[in-house]
């Protein structure tokens, strides 16, 4: 077979050379050559070594690191290098055939989810990584219908095709049947397992194999070989037809000829992908640096710009109204914070996504949720655990600010005089707590600033203080989770914690509707103290959260004490009535009181509200939720029968059961109660020759035998 062509070198020093700088890349003018993407996947698919060869190819790098190393630039953390996984979701930005690309690098491990969740929320596009032995797994999933909730455009990206078992068709079937996507190959692999060595190009009819010897550096380029000629013309075939399908141009020039050119094939494929009515399916194998710069130009070539999702949409704070920004340094700036980081040389950084208009340093911007102005004090451009500072951050870019005390994760900033609040981010409840302490006292105070610093950073850390033992309680999505947060608060702040057993976070909730009354009316301190509160809860749909709404009159409660009744009754519903567990999907309503103009106080409305709300709670028939967790289990024939009879003994609720060839895949759902220490027992089943993976599924009512220990321990 002839060589046609050596590709050109796509490496550092191509792109230095031609002096891609940002003072040339990123005015308002040029939003359509920025690529704001974010890789996502199942644990171990390969999203950090992608990543890094990205990094390599497009020059932002002269050296690839491995994850099993601890090498990577993008797993920073001591923990990340320690536990060879993705903790936190790190920020870069390269650039590639005079392209910018923000790129975020997302964990995979269930218990940092929340990581995917607010980076799906600030980006245009996104690369899923899928091992291509694995193929769709449980966190694949997840982030999956994570990128549909806010409508993200994506490339799916079949990893480790050198892999033994690697089976590209398979994998292609379960992304459009498992995940619902109209997924459709754009490539075709070239050889399988240990033979795989390159690609077929669909769109341009191409073969491309990648120099060893250069690190994927060079591409040798080539006609498609003859075995895989009928393959590639049926499936080129298949994808001109999905094209023309959900696009008029591609579909007329198919009216006049099936060769559809690749130049108006590839415009087509940019429209579908840009509407989400198309997935198109790359592969490779980013170990052995094969693949990766034809994702790197289908990130140019596919996924959006700012340009291409220009409109925004959110609420003004004031009236309601629904309001819209279009992208462009010359609109009204609104910009929204997505995570927050300690540094400890400059302070707190606030990583932002600038939506339009843009964010200077010294310049001052309203923060919607606060209803006051901040000052911006620097701005940084990112690059996982190093930082540059630059003036301003334009429309499309993402950066970080310092200088903003008070901002949380999913505030809201924008220009004072054009006010809008973007949608706001969802984050799943915690699912496992443990008590906390001090190892002296004189670590007190130094714990509860570490506390509340993790916490502010990381949605799902919650802390609270228990109110009968006066322990403090942190909350996590899993035993991961905590050890990690544990082990931040040693290395970072320099505290020694005691930390109690990692328990199961249990919610309450109650399932029929009850009404209950307090007339607190008492002397205190030598004066009277007086106010009636009437409260009605019942339940709110599963997952729907708590809502409170005050249905009185002002002749009833004036409104100077409703925010204090309002306290009153969140004070009941963090505390609970059968077990000092919080308490979820209600719905609360005032619909009577009182006041004495000369006896209320802030202090009785909020006392007669809690006690009135623990009446109420009490006769709707309360009941306990404990988290379900959906495992994935894949064993061997020959240890199904031990490993289900485990699942019964733990109360798993099977819900499907898959052969793939020798190997059985089990789905099941298990109260997370009964799964501390499941790897000791699933490894001893097996011989070890058993892996399962698993991720929060929803919270359900515990049974009457689960509910009588709770109420008894």
């Amino acid at each position: 077979m002839e060589m046609v062509a050596v590709l050109e070198q796509k490496s550092h020093k191509k792109e230095s050379a031609d002096g891609c700088g940002r003072e040339t890349l990123c005015k308002g003018s040029e939003l359509r050559i920025i690529r704001n993407i974010g890789i996502v996947a199942h644990i171990d698919a390969g999203k950090t070594t992608t990543t890094e060869r990205i990094l390599f190819y497009a020059g932002r790098i002269h050296k690839m690191g491995e994850v099993h190393d601890g090498t990577t630039v993008m797993d920073w953390m001591e923990q990340e290098k320690e536990r060879g996984i993705t903790i936190t979701s790190a920020a870069t930005t390269c650039f590639w055939r005079n392209h910018k690309i923000n790129i975020i690098d997302t964990p995979g491990h269930v218990d940092f989810t929340v990581e995917v969740e607010r980076s799906l929320r600030v980006l245009d596009g996104a690369i899923g990584v899928f091992c291509a032995v694995g193929g769709v797994q449980p966190q694949s999933e997840t982030v999956w219908h994570q990128a549909e909730r806010y409508h993200v455009p994506r490339i799916a990206y079949i990893n480790k095709m050198d892999r033994v078992g690697a089976d590209f068709d398979r994998v292609v079937s379960e992304i459009r049947n498992r995940l619902g996507s109209n997924a459709i190959p754009l490539q075709l692999p070239w050889g399988t397992e240990e033979s795989f060595c390159g690609i077929v190009d669909l769109v341009k009819l191409k073969a491309v194999k990648f120099d060893e010897n250069s690190l994927g550096v060079n591409l040798l380029v080539s006609e498609i070989p003859s075995e895989l000629a009928s393959k590639a013309e049926e499936a080129r075939a298949k994808l001109v037809e999905l094209v023309a399908e959900n696009d008029e141009s591609v579909l007329s020039a198919y009216m006049q000829s099936p060769d559809v050119p690749a130049e108006i094939l590839m415009q087509g494929i940019r429209r579908a992908v840009t509407a989400n009515k198309m997935v198109p399916v790359m592969c490779g194998s980013s170990l052995k640096n094969k693949g990766v710069q034809q994702l790197l130009d289908a990130v140019v070539d596919y996924l959006p710009s700012p340009l291409d999702i220009s409109i925004v949409e959110g609420v003004n704070p004031k009236t309601g109204e629904k309001v819209t920004r279009e992208a462009g340094d010359s609109t009204a700036t609104s910009a929204i914070v997505f995570k927050l980081v300690s540094d400890s040389y400059v302070g707190r950084l606030a990583f932002t996504r600038v939506y339009s208009g843009h964010l200077r340093k010294g310049q001052n911007i309203y923060n919607t949720r606060l209803r006051k102005r901040e000052r911006i004090g620097r701005l940084f451009q990112l690059h996982a655990d190093s930082r540059e500072e630059i003036d301003e951050l334009s429309s499309g870019e993402i950066g970080a600010i310092v200088g903003l005390k008070e901002v949380t994760t999913g505030d809201t900033l924008c220009s004072e005089n054009a006010l809008i609040e973007l949608e706001k981010m969802r984050f799943p409840e915690p699912v496992m707590f443990m008590a906390i302490e001090p190892k002296t006292r004189a670590d007190k105070d130094k714990l509860d600033a570490a506390l509340q610093s993790l916490a502010s950073e990381d949605p799902t850390c919650i802390v609270r203080t228990d109110p009968e033992t006066g322990q403090t309680v942190m909350s996590g999505m899993g035993e991961l989770h905590l050890d990690i947060l544990k082990d931040r608060m040693q290395r970072e702040f320099n505290v020694v914690a005691v930390t109690g057993r990692p328990m199961v976070a249990y919610y309450e909730t109650v399932t029929a509707t009850g009404r209950g009354e307090c007339r607190f009316d008492r002397e205190i301190g030598g004066k009277r103290q007086f106010a009636h509160v009437v409260v009605e809860v019942g339940p709110a749909v599963r997952s729907a959260g708590n809502s409170i709404e005050i249905d009185v009159s002002t002749n009833l409660i004036p409104g100077d004490f409703i925010k204090d009744v309002e306290s009153g009754l969140n004070d009941g519903i963090i505390t609970g009535v059968l077990g000092r567990y919080p308490m979820t999907d209600l719905s609360v309503r005032v619909i009577g009181g009182g006041f004495d103009a000369e006896f209320s106080s802030d202090m009785a409305f909020r006392t007669a509200a809690l006690m009135a709300f623990r009446e109420a709670a009490k006769v709707a028939c309360p009941e306990f939720l404990e988290p379900i967790m959906l495992l994935e289990i894949v064993t061997g024939s020959e240890h199904m029968g031990d490993v289900l009879g485990d699942l019964n003994s733990r109360r798993g609720h099977i819900k499907e059961m898959v052969a793939r060839g020798n190997r059985q895949i089990i789905k099941v759902e298990v109260p997370l109660a009964e799964l501390f220490g499941y790897s000791t027992v699933i490894r001893s089943l097996t011989s070890g020759c058993a892996t399962y993976t698993m991720e929060p599924e929803e919270f359900k009512l515990v049974p009457k035998s689960v509910r009588d220990k709770l109420l008894n321990s």
